[in-house]
């Protein structure tokens, strides 16, 4: 509904009044309500022009009042305009509390994204993984340490977040605390983005201040191993059945593409007969929650049989006795050095090692491969695609020897045509 909406300027004399300057008073009516309140100015009565509710004249000081008063005109004008565009109640108190900041409440940064991590470790195991709390947390001591680098303040008021202060923030994270162009990002962006789109769908903010913000991740290269490295490991015996049994488990996940907390996380019951009748894996993605669904191919079979009646998984009902995600990659290290390996080796890599060398080296579709990880977009297997080279380099053979006979029988039809 629109509202009627006016504002006055007048000289409003005190009780007791014999000369000089009056204060002038703003008064502000909204459907026939008024409200007042003083402008922190004061003019002579004869040089105040009433009608035009400024003061007359052309010397310096009338311009610098006038221009003064034009400026305070202007900022109740977007203030009736910002009520109109919220469907909030406009009235003369409201739009006279809002210009005093009276009655507004002040939504600060640092309490909101303590929030925001106090409700993710509230869920912590059931919606959210113990990472997700790691990194939401030190992008809020990141933030606080930068209010204190760049404002020298503890917190701040949300509405005061605007495009400088993302793009000094990402500086700050690159140039003091050393981040990688891509951590800088996913802070600013994942992390701290978050906390103002939250905001933004409060309400508490009336522009997402990150309209305007263009960084992007750089594309990074994916470690995988090979067929010769793959080989390496699986026959490479180890003195310590820790060794044998971290090597196992790591090449179970390289055969069938789960993270660690997804191979920690399978019990007996996430193996069922799939469509084909052979046995699959059919599982939900920690990270994402999304299905995945993969045949077990005969290595990750040979696996599973070998620690079927081992003590930890009879006991706990899981299908691998897997350590903490710790030991589990500083043992991986100590096998790549045996194994002569010089990438660096994690239990991460046998994701990327699934994705590229064992499935789409080996003319799996990116669909397939897409749906075994349990991406939540093909564009992210697209990234394994691209590294593929031995892919590309067998495709373009079968080309080329389809294009050499081609070629030939062109030739014998021409000599035949000459003849």
């Amino acid at each position: 509904m629109q509202n009627s909406f006016s504002i006055l300027f007048y000289l409003k004399k005190p009780k007791v009044y014999t000369s000089g300057s009056i204060p002038i008073y703003i008064r502000i009516t909204v459907d026939g309500h008024r409200s007042e309140i003083s402008s922190g100015r004061e003019s002579l009565p004869e040089k105040w022009n009433s009608s035009a509710g400024r003061c007359s004249g052309t010397k310096e000081e009338a311009k610098t009042l006038n221009s003064y008063l034009d400026t305070m005109q202007a900022k109740f004008y977007e203030i009736h305009r910002r009520l109109l565009d919220t469907n909030e109640i406009v009235s003369a108190e409201v739009i006279k509390n809002m210009f005093t900041g009276k009655g507004v409440k002040t939504h600060m940064l640092i309490p909101i994204f303590q929030d925001h991590n106090n409700q993710i470790k509230t869920l912590l195991g059931s919606e959210f993984a113990k990472g997700t709390l790691t990194r939401y947390t030190t992008a809020l001591n990141h933030t606080v340490d930068f209010l204190k680098w760049k404002y020298n303040v503890s917190d701040i008021d949300i509405r005061k977040i605007d495009h400088p202060f993302i793009t000094e923030f990402e500086f700050y994270l690159r140039s003091e605390c050393k981040c990688n162009h891509n951590s800088a990002v996913k802070y600013v962006k994942s992390n701290f983005g978050k906390i103002i789109r939250n905001c933004v769908a409060n309400g508490w903010l009336d522009k997402d201040p990150f309209v305007s913000y263009a960084s992007k991740m750089r594309e990074v290269n994916r470690a995988f191993l090979d067929e010769a490295d793959l080989e390496a490991i699986a026959t490479k015996e180890f003195k310590g059945d820790r060794l044998n049994q971290v090597r196992d488990i790591f090449l179970f996940s390289c055969y069938t593409g789960l993270a660690y907390i997804d191979v920690k996380q399978l019990t007996r019951n996430n193996i069922s007969i799939g469509i084909d009748g052979e046995r699959w894996i059919f599982t939900n993605r920690q990270k994402t929650d999304t299905r995945s669904n993969i045949p077990l191919l005969p290595v990750a079979e040979g696996i599973l049989n070998k620690y079927k009646l081992h003590p930890q998984c009879v006991n706990e009902n899981r299908l691998l006795p897997v350590l903490s995600n710790q030991k589990m990659n500083s043992y991986l290290k100590e096998i790549g050095d045996v194994c002569g390996i010089t990438k660096e080796l994690t239990f991460h890599i046998a994701r990327h090692t699934f994705a590229t060398t064992i499935t789409l080296t080996n003319g799996v579709s990116i669909e397939s491969v897409s749906k075994m990880l349990g991406h939540r977009s093909i564009k992210t297997t697209q990234h394994y695609a691209k590294i593929v080279d031995k892919k590309v380099s067998e495709d373009m053979g079968a080309l080329r020897i389809k294009l050499d006979k081609k070629a030939v029988s062109l030739e014998k039809k021409a000599v035949v045509v000459a003849i």
